[in-house]
């Protein structure tokens, strides 16, 4: 038979030291409220004491307080004057010592709150960062690519300096054709008055007289 003693404490082990320990099971079960409705209930708590209604009420009920236990007889006093207001100072110390921890909590879940959002705006900063850097290496490729390509503004003006040039061959071939047209005339000229000049000094050449043929002479009688 096995040993209750060693069974019990075989049962509560420590086991390997890689591994957490088993809970034990509490004889009363905790209260635990959920953090999220109780802090939701302690920043409206929170935010109705800051209100100038709770201001306002509590200076109402002081008063009223007061006034009953001052003006009222002995009789119907709850908490008379010459006890120094026991019961309202004890009420009002109360408030104050319950008021104070549920302001931390407020105050806690509020810093809770903006440490989160402020976790949230460092991770766009650092978003919006990275985005820009981006965009301003792609303009800069584009503006690098831009450089190499022909815009609209270069295509004309090229066009139109090609033009220019083909003006410009198109008159020169012009004035060469005229000069060279004025050139031929000017030989052509030349060359007929000075024919006209050497046929007028040089005298003509006599004809060759041929001699005709004799008739041939008969016979004599």
């Amino acid at each position: 038979m096995s040993n209750p003693r060693r069974s019990a404490s075989s049962q509560y082990s420590p086991g390997p030291l890689d591994q957490p320990r088993e809970k034990r099971p509490g004889y009363l079960t905790r209260f635990r409220p959920n953090p999220d409705a109780f802090g939701r209930l302690t920043e409206s708590f929170a935010r109705w004491m800051g209100t100038p209604q709770f201001l306002l009420w509590m200076t109402v009920f002081v008063t009223v307080w007061l006034a009953w236990n001052t003006l009222a007889p002995e009789s119907m006093q709850f908490d008379p004057r010459a006890l120094n207001f026991t019961l309202l100072t004890l009420m009002l110390s109360l408030q104050a010592s319950y008021a104070a921890p549920l302001l931390l909590l407020a105050q806690n879940r509020q810093d809770d709150r903006d440490r989160v959002v402020a976790e949230e705006d460092r991770k766009r900063g650092q978003q919006n960062l990275a985005d820009t850097e981006y965009l301003t290496r792609e303009i800069a490729s584009l503006r690098i690519a831009l450089r190499e390509v022909a815009t609209r503004d270069y295509v004309r003006s090229e066009l139109r300096g090609l033009l220019e040039e083909i003006l410009e061959d198109q008159d020169r071939r012009a004035a060469d054709q005229a000069a060279a047209r004025s050139q031929a005339t000017k030989s052509k000229t030349k060359k007929s008055e000075g024919k006209k000049s050497d046929g007028s000094t040089k005298a003509p050449r006599p004809k060759k007289i041929e001699p005709e043929d004799p008739e041939p002479e008969g016979p004599r009688q």
